[in-house]
C-alpha cells in the first residue's frame, strides 16, 4: 500500500508527462495557421482545428471502451472568449451570459434560456461522426464543452498564463463560474471524465467533429468541421506490467514509443480517489469509493498520452474530479524530467510553477504561516472579512460499517462549507515546543493586503489516524442529523477539518480567487513535526468532506423511518469573525425508510436542484 505522499508524487509524474504530449500536439500544429487578430472583427473570433490528423486510443480488456479524446481545440482569437453562469437561488435556473470585452468597453450578451442547465459546461457542443474502414457510420454523438479545460497558447504572443479558472465546476450546489478560452489559446473539446466511454471494436476509423449549429450560429463560428484518422488498439492491465500486460494489437505501438516508465503507461488508469483517501491505510477496500476528504465519482479514464485530461486542481476532495488542466506554449521548450519519457517521444517538463511554466501539473501549494505567532494586543479590526456559508448536503447514501463496526447503518453524505467573501479566511496555527495542541490565531487584512489584526481562534490539533495524517483546525463546521421537528437527534463526530480549497462554488462573487492556493490535503495542512501552519478558505471557493466512515456518518442503525434533515453548520462556536453569521446553517431534507440491516434513503430534490 503505497502512501498518500507516494500516490500523489505517481500521479503527479503520471499527469504531468500526459499533459505535455497534449500541449506539445497543439503548439505543433496549429502556430502556422493562426489567425492574424489584428485583421479580425471586434470580438473574440472562435476556430475548431485538430491538433492531429491521426489519433490512437486504448479500449482496455479490464474496462472495454474508448473515451473520444480526438485532439480538437477551440481557439479564441481577438480576444478572449468569456461566459458568465450564475444562478441567483437554488430556486432559479442556470443563466449564462457572453462577455465582450473590446478596449475599455465591456459588453454582456446574454444567452438563450436553457442552454446551459448546470456548471459543467456549454451540452451538446460537439458533433462527432464515426466512420468504419468499410465506410460504414458506427457512432453519432454529441459532446458538453467546457471552455476552461486543457488548453495551450496557440501563439508565441499569447499571454503567458490564461486568467480563468483551470476547471467547471460539478458540484450540484454551485452559484457562480466563469469560463473562458484567452486571447491566443485553445480549448480541447474534449469532455474528459464528464464523458462516457463509446464501444469501438480494435481497428482503423475516421472521425468528424464539428461544432453543432446552434453554436455555430451563437458564436460567429465558422462551419468547417475537422477530420481525424482514429486508430483503436485494444490493451490490458493484467499483472500491471507497463508493456508486460498490453495485448498482441497494441505491441508494435509500444515499442516504437520509446522506454515508458511504468507510472506514465499506467496513465489515467488508476484510481484518483485513493490519493486523498483519508481511511486508506485503516480501509483499504473501501478507500477508493469511500475517500474521507472526498473521492471522485468514477476512476481517471484510460488513456493515450496524447490526452490532456490528467486531474490535477483540486484533485481529490470532492466527490467530484476535476476539468483537465491549462497548459502553456512553453512547455515545448522546457528540460525533460530524467525518467517520465512520454509514449508519444515526448517528455515532461520539471513539475512546478516557474517563468514560462504554469501548466497546473502540480497540486497549488500551501502557503507559509507567519514566522512568528502575533505578539501585542488581540484586535478585530473594521475591514472586510470572510462570511462562511454551507451548501446543503448531496452525495447522499446509506452504508454499512464496512470493517470497522459491522452489522450497522449509516447515513453518508458529502458537506461543504465555502467563503462567500468578501475576504479570504486566514488561520495560522503555532504550536509550543512540546505541545500536542497548536495556537490558532485569526488574521485580518486591509484593502492593500497589509495585516493589520488577528485574534485568537480556538486551537489546532494533530490527526494521527492513517489516512488522516494533517493538522485539524478545530470547531469549523458541524454534521448534524434533525428530525422532523428540526431537533437534533444525531450528531456527526467530524468537527475538525484541514482547510483546503477544494471546490469552486460562486467565482462570481467580488474578490474571488480563481486561483487558489492551499488546494490540495498533502500540502495545505501541515507535517506532523511542523511547529506552525497556515490554512486558508479563499474567496469564492468551498470546502468539501465526505462523511462515510462511523464517526463521521450519521449511525441510523435505531432510528425510526421518518423524514429528517441534514444540517451543515459551519463556525458553529462562532469563534471565527465573519461578515454575517446568520447564513451559516444548511438543511437536507431526507426521508429513511427500509429494515435495520437494510435500510433505504429518499432525498427530494432541493427546489431545482435535483441531486442526492
Amino acid at each position: 500500500m503505497m502512501t498518500r505522499s507516494q500516490q500523489g508524487r505517481t500521479n503527479r509524474l503520471t499527469r504531468t508527462s500526459i499533459a505535455i504530449a497534449a500541449a506539445v500536439a497543439v503548439t505543433a500544429g496549429v502556430v502556422a495557421a493562426a489567425p492574424d487578430a489584428k485583421t479580425a472583427q471586434p470580438g473574440p473570433k472562435l476556430s475548431l482545428i485538430a491538433a492531429s490528423a491521426s489519433v490512437t486510443l486504448d479500449s482496455w480488456k479490464e474496462d472495454p471502451g474508448v473515451y473520444l479524446d480526438l485532439g480538437t481545440y477551440l481557439t479564441s482569437e481577438n480576444g478572449a472568449f468569456e461566459l458568465k453562469v450564475t444562478r441567483k437561488s437554488y430556486k432559479d435556473p442556470v443563466v449564462a451570459a457572453q462577455i465582450i470585452r473590446d478596449g475599455k468597453k465591456t459588453q454582456t450578451k446574454a444567452l438563450p434560456a436553457g442552454l446551459v442547465k448546470d456548471f459543467s459546461g456549454l451540452p451538446d457542443f460537439a458533433q462527432i461522426s464515426v466512420i468504419d474502414a468499410a465506410g460504414k457510420s458506427v457512432l453519432e454523438k454529441t459532446e458538453a464543452f467546457c471552455p476552461n479545460n486543457a488548453s495551450g497558447r496557440v501563439r508565441p504572443d499569447a499571454p503567458a498564463n490564461s486568467k480563468y479558472p483551470q476547471s467547471c465546476p460539478v458540484n450540484p450546489f454551485t452559484l457562480g463560474s466563469v469560463w473562458g478560452v484567452e486571447n491566443g489559446w485553445a480549448a480541447n473539446t474534449y469532455a474528459g471524465y464528464y464523458s462516457d466511454a463509446v464501444q469501438l471494436p480494435a481497428g482503423t476509423y475516421t472521425a468528424k467533429i464539428s461544432v453543432t449549429k446552434k453554436y455555430r450560429d451563437l458564436f460567429g463560428i465558422e462551419d468547417k468541421p475537422q477530420s481525424v484518422k482514429v486508430t483503436v488498439r485494444e490493451r490490458s492491465w493484467e499483472g500491471e506490467g507497463g508493456g508486460e500486460g498490453v495485448s498482441a494489437s497494441s505491441e508494435s505501438s509500444e515499442s516504437s514509443a520509446g522506454a515508458s516508465s511504468k507510472t506514465d503507461a499506467h496513465a489515467g488508469h488508476g484510481s484518483a480517489a485513493s490519493e486523498h483517501a483519508e481511511h486508506a491505510a485503516a480501509a483499504p477496500a473501501a478507500a477508493s469509493g469511500h475517500a474521507g476528504h472526498g473521492a471522485p465519482a468514477r476512476t481517471d479514464a484510460p488513456a493515450a498520452a496524447t490526452t490532456g485530461a490528467g486531474s490535477t486542481f483540486n484533485v481529490g476532495h470532492g466527490p467530484y474530479p476535476p476539468a483537465p488542466p491549462a497548459l502553456p506554449w512553453a512547455l515545448k521548450k522546457q528540460a525533460t524530467e530524467k525518467g517520465a519519457l512520454g509514449r508519444q517521444g515526448f517528455s515532461a517538463a520539471a513539475v512546478g510553477d516557474r517563468t514560462g511554466q504554469t501548466d497546473g501539473s502540480r497540486q497549488a501549494p500551501g502557503v507559509q504561516p507567519n514566522a512568528k505567532r502575533p505578539a501585542g494586543k488581540a484586535t478585530v479590526p473594521d475591514v472586510p472579512k470572510p462570511d462562511l456559508r454551507s451548501l446543503p448536503a448531496y452525495g447522499i447514501t446509506v452504508s454499512d460499517g464496512y470493517e470497522d463496526v459491522p452489522g450497522k447503518d449509516y447515513l453518508a453524505f458529502s458537506a461543504n462549507v465555502w467563503n462567500a467573501g468578501p475576504a479570504k479566511l486566514v488561520v495560522d496555527g503555532f504550536r509550543s515546543p512540546g505541545k500536542e495542541l497548536m495556537d490558532a490565531y485569526q488574521y485580518f487584512y486591509d484593502a492593500d493586503g497589509k495585516q493589520v489584526g488577528y485574534t485568537p481562534t480556538g486551537t489546532m490539533e494533530w490527526d494521527p489516524r492513517p489516512g488522516h495524517e494533517h493538522w485539524h483546525f478545530t470547531d469549523f463546521a458541524s454534521y448534524r442529523l434533525l428530525k422532523a421537528d428540526q431537533k437534533e437527534t444525531v450528531r456527526s463526530g467530524k468537527e475538525a477539518f484541514c482547510l483546503a480549497n477544494t471546490d469552486a462554488v460562486d467565482y462570481t462573487v467580488k474578490n474571488a480567487n480563481w486561483h487558489p492556493d492551499n488546494t490540495d490535503l498533502s500540502t495545505a495542512c501541515g507535517q506532523e513535526n511542523s511547529i506552525s501552519v497556515r490554512e486558508v478558505l479563499d474567496v469564492g471557493s468551498g470546502d468539501t468532506y465526505t462523511q462515510d466512515l462511523p464517526g463521521q456518518s450519521f449511525d441510523i442503525t435505531d432510528l425510526p423511518n421518518g423524514t429528517y434533515y441534514i444540517q451543515v453548520l459551519a463556525n458553529p462556536e462562532n469563534r471565527l469573525k465573519e461578515t454575517n453569521h446568520d447564513n451559516n446553517s444548511a438543511l437536507r431534507k431526507v426521508v429513511l425508510g427500509g429494515k435495520k440491516g437494510a435500510r433505504t434513503v429518499k432525498v427530494p430534490a432541493h427546489h431545482l436542484v435535483d441531486a442526492n
